[in-house]
């Protein structure tokens, strides 16, 4: 029951995720950070298989700051965002042999969809979708999971573009509440994330349940 989505408003990107662990049945913790900053002036949302999710975000997050150390410049938002949809593309078409095995073949695409936000100084914030089949679109808003079905409901009747911090913040509480309200399984906890020309950081936890710390021994 997933739930990440994002937007793009006057000077700046916000995306939001929930904070669940889940495995089937199970919730193992409920405040899982699933927005990664990729370097000062980007974010990285991501869902997916929890493996997938987490390997992949930080392979894309060191290659990044790989490519800042050996070249002295960071990447753009957009380039970051192309390089994420290539190595999303090249496993997804990727294929190991295993003659061992009564099977041949085993494909290694990552199970995980991706919202990138960025700031660049030339041309401002930008927000770009990237799903687990390496599609990638530039948007204004975008979101993933089952809370997608009604945030973005949520985001075609209030979203505009040139919003402020406090508009955006309006309509995110309104697609967590809804998302609550619709799911029959709905995430207790969100985290928001901005970017601006200030750089990429924490805005905002919305929680209606805390992780209770394990008993002394």
């Amino acid at each position: 029951m997933e739930c990440v989505f994002g937007l793009v408003g006057n000077g700046f990107a916000m995306v939001v995720a929930d904070t669940s662990a889940v495995h089937s049945i199970l919730v193992h913790k409920s405040n899982e950070d699933k927005i990664m900053l990729l370097d000062s002036h980007k974010l990285i949302a991501a869902s997916g298989e929890p493996g997938d999710r987490v390997q992949f975000t930080e392979y894309i997050q060191k290659n990044v700051a790989l490519y800042q150390f050996r070249n002295g410049i960071p990447l753009t938002a957009a380039a970051a965002a192309n390089f994420t949809r290539g190595e999303l593309a090249t496993a997804l078409r990727k294929v190991s042999i295993s003659p061992s095995s009564s099977f041949p073949f085993r494909i290694n695409p990552y199970s995980v969809n991706i919202l990138l936000a960025g700031y660049d100084k030339e041309t401002g914030p930008s927000l770009y979708y990237i799903d687990y089949i390496a599609t990638l679109h530039k948007l204004e808003k975008g979101a993933f999971g089952y809370g997608s079905y009604f945030s973005l409901s949520m985001m075609d009747r209030h979203y505009h573009s040139g919003m402020s911090v406090e508009e955006a913040i309006d309509l995110v509480d309104k697609c967590i509440m809804e998302i609550r309200l619709r799911l029959v399984v709905a995430p207790p906890n969100f985290v928001i994330k901005i970017v601006d020309k200030d750089g990429a950081r924490e805005y905002a936890w919305r929680e209606s349940v805390k992780d209770t710390p394990a008993p002394p021994a």
